[in-house]
């Protein structure tokens, strides 16, 4: 029942009942949604959230609502999960960044956004408004179409009756995007034109893990792919080959390190 809260219970206790309060249905909540997730009086919940504002653990929205903060994703960056790829991909972002002078970006998919766990900044002038830690739509961005070309149907579904428009470019129709989707994995790499910013391009390719799986996406940002195409696909290829061989002898090394050395 909402608004019981028991005697004994500590502090960080019902802290982390406001923050499990959040989870990906359920990314931005009202003070009475959070009091109601969270089992706790609002008067409490507003007392916790105040104190997590001020720790930027949570953040509160223009319209007074509650985001999970900044503060969180630096602590998950700490997580050997995120950590070992950011590590293990470092190496091949810098030689792709060297190679194309582009920016060059490194993202997972969280739910039905994109989640970008690295960005480093090209020597050549183009809008880009993703940062590390940003989420943005898949549907609009090159990371972004190769994780939804090779994401579950769930998410397929999901993001085809969400197609938000980001600028004239946007590609709004379901038939178009499943069509280019499609070709994304038939040709092994994706494109946009426009579509996230004006006067930004973008190519990117997919990194397999050590079953075949699409565990991560390469791209890089230009402001132009018409003569460039053909080279900035084979260089974000390379570099995601060798990621590829990176974390296979990760996870053999992890295999061999569980079961014991013979």
């Amino acid at each position: 029942m909402a608004g019981r809260s028991p005697a004994g219970v500590s502090v960080v206790a019902r802290a982390l009942s406001v923050l499990g309060a959040f989870d990906e249905r359920h990314r931005v909540l009202t003070l009475s949604e959070i009091a109601t997730r969270a089992d706790l009086p609002a008067p409490t919940a507003l007392r916790l959230i105040r104190q997590l504002v001020e720790g930027e653990v949570l953040e509160r929205t223009d319209d007074g609502a509650y985001v999970v903060g900044r503060r969180v994703w630096r602590l998950g960056l700490l997580a050997p999960v995120q950590t070992d790829l950011r590590d293990i991909c470092a190496p091949y972002l810098q030689d792709l960044q060297a190679a194309t002078r582009a920016t060059v970006h490194l993202a997972v998919r969280e739910g039905h956004e994109t989640l970008y766990l690295e960005r480093l900044a090209g020597r050549r002038s183009v809008p880009v408004v993703s940062k590390v830690g940003s989420r943005l739509p898949l549907h609009c961005t090159g990371v972004g179409k190769v994780l939804l070309a090779w994401a579950p149907d769930e998410v397929h579904h999901h993001v085809l009756r969400h197609l938000t428009r980001q600028t004239p470019h946007t590609i709004t129709a379901p038939a178009m995007l499943t069509t280019q989707l499609a070709r994304v994995r038939r040709e092994g790499y994706a494109t946009t034109v426009e579509e996230m910013s004006l006067g930004a391009c973008s190519l990117a390719v997919p990194v397999h893990g050590p079953d075949g799986d699409v565990v991560a996406a390469l791209g890089v940002v230009v402001p132009s792919l018409d003569r460039e195409r053909t080279r900035l696909s084979a260089a974000a290829t390379v570099a995601a080959q060798g990621i590829g061989r990176e974390l296979a002898r990760a996870a053999e090394f992890s295999r061999l390190a569980a079961g014991g050395w013979t």
